[in-house]
This record gives structure tokens, C-alpha cells and sequence, in this order.
């Protein structure tokens, strides 16, 4: 029995000891890989398919991500409304997203009614129509959006600074225009959708309480298509980076406050340092406790938010940082952030920091494993990245052993203000 008149002793975060609940994996009778978690206490299930389907293997601008988005909007025998009446009368809910690489067809039900849903999950990724009528509705109110979208200055730097970084040609670096929504054809959607869904190449994740008989279901319904058959195209795209690194840019002139975006491309996953420059980015800016909120926000009072993140790419990465700031003192905001890189480079983190830095991330891993969806999740980071399945347990290796120096040196090579492109869009 519990003695309370006694308080639980306290444990840092950095000693316990976690770990990713293994994958159980089934393939499909054409080859597709199925990774499944099966797991949670409520009778709902995940179901996710990835192509790889994003605008890294377009042609033309924006056609991966029209695709997607249409591929709810009429089969031969269903219309857009019937479609999502079915989805809605199960009470699941069906989403879709276009990233750089992958794109996604996502289903959230009920476990009893996934065999009910499957049929139509089939039906969108073999026999899309495409419908003028709804490509067109598509476009109209894309651009629409798109307009109202390009007057706030924070949309317009997101733009901007990765089109610097990557090139404008560029997947990771190119983005959408009212012309290149006028210039979608029916008929490229189709051919993208044969290319890439119907003969495509796809990896299905699942999660959540898994009914009796569902992986016999899964392959009735997709293990005869004819997925992953032919060879995925090696496709390079080349960075062509601004040679210039310095950018201000009025988009309203009686605008109040200003986006600003600083960068410097950084490797991928696969790199040694990519772990442990996670630890050095928490430190930076990646957390509410951090020194770019700490100084810029609650000191000097010049935005309400600023924030550093490593950007998840599977072929390139950036190191960002990004915030909105008073119009007066987006500058002023700029030279704080290159005083904090200094401090980085020039003085150890000291051990009461550290620690609490690591005790945040070890606490913020510990909760994103809070169920079977947020596991499913960090499988598939990993295999979508092609990374090596101790990918989790060296990366938690690396947040518990890094040291200062180490933080140092990694500041050293990487927070070179003249490595950093600015931008501040007004």
C-alpha cells in the first residue's frame, strides 16, 4: 500500500527507458507491404495507402496535388455526393493529402464497418473519373483561395523562402499561381491517376483495434491490383538555389506586421548529425522554453511566437526559422536571432538547460506513443524514409547522451549566419 504521507520521489523523463511498439507486417498478394500496430482500447481503425504520387514526379505544376484532391469526386458509378454520403453514414471520415513524395488516401471508422468501406476505398484509387464539372468548381475555388491566401504575408514568405532555398522548378521549391490552375487539363489528371494510382507504387499502414478477418479483406480488395508492378521512376531534380541570401519584400504597403523566414539547407535523416541537431534545435528555438522565445518573445516583446524546426523531406532538408513580427522591428528581430546562433557557437549549453531540454523531448516522444495512431506514425517516418528500424532507439540514444560539446560543435558548423538565407515579407 501507498504511504502518502510521503511524496512520490521524482524521475527525470531521461531515465526511462522507451520504446516503439514493433509493426506486425503482411503483404498483400501483388507485393504491397501492409505495416500494422494493433492496438488501443476503442474499436476505431486507421487505414492509410501512400503512393508515391507527390509533385516530385509531375511534369506539370500542380497536377500530383489536383489528383489527389479529385479522387473523391466521382467513379463511373458514383457520384461526388454518393461518395461521401456512404463515408458519412458509417460514420468514417475519408481524407486525402499530396506531400513533395507520397501522396495519401486516409480512412477513420468504426472496426465493424471497415468491410463495408473497403469496396469504395478500392473504387476511388482505380476508377477515378475526374468529372469536368467538378475540376472545374476545383479550380475556381483554389484560386479563389488562393488570392485572399497571397494578401497575408506570412502565406507569401512560406512561398518565397523555399523557392530560394530549392529553385522554383524545384518539387520542394515550387508552388501554385492562378495560370497554373488555368492550365490543369482533365486529361493529365487522368493520365497522372493511370500512372501513379492504378500502376502505382503504394505502402498501406494500419493501426487501432483490427477486426477479425481484416487483412484477408485488405487483400480481396487491393492484393489484385496491379500496384507496385512496374519499376518507380528515378526521377532527379536539381537545387538551384538564389545566389543572392538577403530579401525584403513589400506585399502591402500599409501591412503592420512582417513574416519572417530564415534558412540554410541541411542533410537529410541519414545523416550522423541529424539526431543530435534535433537536441541543438529544441535549444534554439523548437520549444516554448526556448532561447528564440525566450529572448525575442517574453524580453524584447517582438512577436508573440518564433520557432526553429528541422523540415521532413525525404530527399533534402532545411533548418528554418520562422516567426511574425511588428513591422518596426522585423530587423531588430533578425539581429537577435543571429546574437543567439553566437552564444550557440561560442558557449556551452550549461548542464540545468540540458537537462531540461532533454526531459522535454524525452517527455514530448513519450507522449506522441500515446496510442496506436502516433505509433503507426513514427513507423511510417521511418519507412517512408528508408531509415534503419533502430532509427527510434538511436535517436533516443542521442537525446540522452549528447553533451555540450558536442551541442557546441554542431552549433559551430551549422549556425553560420552567412550559410542563412533572410527573408521579410511585409
Amino acid at each position: 500500500m501507498l504511504n502518502r504521507q510521503f511524496a512520490p520521489g521524482i524521475k527525470d523523463a531521461i531515465e526511462f527507458n522507451l520504446e516503439l511498439k514493433p509493426y506486425q507486417k503482411y503483404q498483400l498478394r501483388n507485393g504491397v507491404n501492409v505495416y500494422a500496430v494493433d492496438a488501443g482500447a476503442e474499436e476505431v481503425i486507421q487505414l492509410e495507402i501512400v503512393f508515391y504520387a507527390g509533385n516530385w514526379y509531375e511534369e506539370k505544376n500542380l497536377v500530383a496535388a489536383s489528383t489527389n484532391h479529385l479522387l473523391k469526386n466521382g467513379t463511373t458509378a458514383k457520384s461526388a455526393f454518393a461518395i461521401n454520403d456512404h463515408f458519412e453514414y458509417y460514420g468514417s471520415y475519408l481524407n486525402r493529402n499530396c506531400y513533395n513524395e507520397t501522396s495519401t488516401i486516409t480512412l477513420h471508422s468504426l472496426s465493424k464497418h471497415v468491410p463495408a468501406l473497403l469496396p469504395v476505398v478500392r473504387e476511388l484509387i482505380t476508377d477515378s473519373v475526374f468529372p469536368q464539372e467538378e475540376l472545374d468548381i476545383f479550380k475556381q475555388n483554389m484560386k479563389q483561395k488562393l488570392e485572399v491566401s497571397l494578401k497575408k504575408c506570412d502565406f507569401v514568405a512560406n512561398r518565397l523562402i523555399d523557392d530560394y532555398l530549392f529553385g522554383h522548378q524545384h518539387p520542394y521549391g515550387r508552388y501554385s499561381s492562378t495560370v497554373a490552375y488555368d492550365a490543369l487539363q482533365r486529361e493529365e489528371l487522368k493520365q497522372y491517376f493511370d500512372r501513379y494510382y492504378i500502376n502505382g507504387h503504394a505502402v498501406i499502414f494500419v493501426a487501432g483495434k483490427i477486426p477479425e478477418g481484416f487483412f484477408k479483406d485488405l487483400d480481396q480488395f487491393f492484393g489484385d491490383l496491379p500496384l507496385n508492378t512496374t519499376p518507380l521512376p528515378v526521377i532527379h531534380h536539381p537545387i538551384e538555389s538564389s545566389e543572392e541570401k538577403k530579401f525584403r519584400i513589400m506585399n502591402d504597403n500599409n501591412g503592420v506586421q512582417g513574416a519572417i523566414r530564415m534558412a540554410r539547407h541541411f542533410p537529410n535523416r541519414h545523416h550522423p548529425d541529424f539526431p543530435k541537431a534535433q537536441v541543438l534545435n529544441n535549444i534554439f528555438g523548437g520549444f516554448f522554453g526556448s532561447r528564440l522565445m525566450t529572448n525575442i518573445r517574453e524580453d524584447k516583446g517582438y512577436t508573440y511566437g518564433i520557432h526553429s524546426y528541422l523540415q521532413n523531406h525525404l530527399h533534402n532538408s532545411a533548418w528554418m526559422v520562422s516567426t511574425e513580427a511588428g513591422r518596426e522591428v522585423c530587423e531588430a528581430t533578425i539581429t537577435e536571432v543571429y546574437k543567439e546562433m553566437e552564444m550557440l557557437r561560442n558557449e556551452k549549453v550549461d548542464d540545468e538547460e540540458l537537462l531540461l531540454v532533454k526531459n522535454y523531448m524525452m517527455g514530448s516522444v513519450l507522449g506522441e506513443l500515446d496510442g496506436p495512431f502516433q505509433i503507426i506514425a513514427r513507423w511510417k517516418n521511418i519507412i517512408l524514409n528508408n531509415l534503419d528500424e533502430n532509427y527510434f532507439a538511436n535517436s533516443i540514444q542521442a537525446i540522452k547522451s549528447i553533451t555540450a560539446v558536442e551541442l557546441q560543435e554542431l552549433a559551430d558548423k551549422y549556425f553560420q549566419p552567412r550559410e542563412f538565407y533572410e527573408l521579410v515579407v511585409i
